[in-house]
């Protein structure tokens, strides 16, 4: 993730359509050669700037080659040119679970003691107490600025490892959560700045006995979510089962080292649902079994996967 500032003499309100393009350096980030380097930002999404506050704003921008034509790495562009009228009258909601890890700059996980381990997991999930909870001054900090700019931020819990935190966004439409939870990443990162805490997404920051860090997405259409919507979740889970690898290849780097079939996770190479399985590739949560609607839990994607490409698959298996 990349930014850069710009000063404009007078607001001009939260419509990304009233902002200019701009450009950058593609060969500095290796989407260009040096001898035609300049790449297009394209602004789609405004929010306040919580931590400048005053009329400053983030705009999230989009790249594109200066011909006009989306960039090979937009994957926003790739799911946006899915969604047809057939995709909106489902109103697919997304609801994404980002699990992070803090570290030290020298890459030691926050808090834990130097050149040693903490306390076997137990204790650190939804944690209370200074014993157990490792960097809550920058996961409060950083729920905080999610809400001022706006977001639709759902809550904030420690989790299993100690010094990994997970922020929740949704539910949103497919290209908002895409949206936000690139904008909450960003937030995530500066304040880490302020803090001296690096925050990382690898799915596997310590070996050992130790949780990784994933990105479960809930995912729900309108056939899901109204009476008798079990049997859209289970058609759904069906065709997901039939795409198992082209999920998997797509679901982030690192992620072989996080599904093993250990520490509430399914086997890469095996694909399985169950009801309040969390050591499934697709989890049914108790409540929507009971109820016979509701949505699904995709728990395959690894914490650095793209959200675009999550909601972009999701609808391409689930609703194609």
């Amino acid at each position: 993730m990349r930014a850069k500032t710009k000063v404009i003499q007078e607001p001009l309100g939260m419509n990304p359509k009233d902002y200019p393009d701009w450009s950058f350096d593609g060969s500095s980030t290796g989407q260009a050669e040096g001898n035609n380097s300049d790449c297009i930002l394209n602004p789609v999404y405004v929010t306040p700037d919580p931590i400048r506050g005053d009329d400053n704003v983030l705009v999230l921008c989009e790249v594109f080659y200066p011909d006009g034509t989306p960039h090979e790495t937009n994957t926003r562009a790739k799911l946006e040119a899915l969604i047809d009228d057939k995709i909106k009258a489902e109103a697919p909601l997304y609801g994404f679970e980002q699990e992070y890890t803090l570290l030290t700059k020298g890459g030691q996980p926050f808090g834990w003691p130097n050149g040693g381990f903490p306390a076997p997991q137990g204790p650190f999930y939804c944690g209370v107490g200074s014993e157990a909870v490792y960097g809550r001054q920058l996961a409060e900090a950083h729920m905080d600025a999610c809400v001022r700019a706006g977001l639709i931020i759902s809550g904030i819990n420690a989790e299993v490892m100690p010094g990994q935190w997970e922020f929740q966004i949704g539910p949103v439409g497919p290209l908002e959560v895409g949206d936000q939870v690139h904008l909450a990443r960003y937030l995530l990162h500066r304040l880490g700045e302020d803090f001296n805490i690096v925050a990382t997404f690898n799915p596997k920051p310590m070996k050992g006995d130790w949780n990784g860090a994933g990105a479960h997405t809930n995912f729900s259409t309108e056939s899901m979510r109204k009476e008798g919507g079990m049997a859209a979740i289970d058609a759904a889970i069906e065709r997901l089962s039939k795409t198992h690898p082209e999920h998997i290849s797509q679901y982030g780097t690192g992620n072989e080292l996080r599904l093993t079939g250990k520490h509430e996770t399914c086997d890469m190479n095996t694909f399985r649902s169950g009801v309040a399985d969390r050591g499934a590739s697709i989890r049914i949560p108790l409540p929507v079994q009971l109820k016979g609607y509701g949505y699904l839990e995709d728990r395959r994607p690894s914490a650095n996967v793209d959200p675009y490409t999550v909601a972009r698959l999701l609808i391409k298996t689930c609703l194609k």
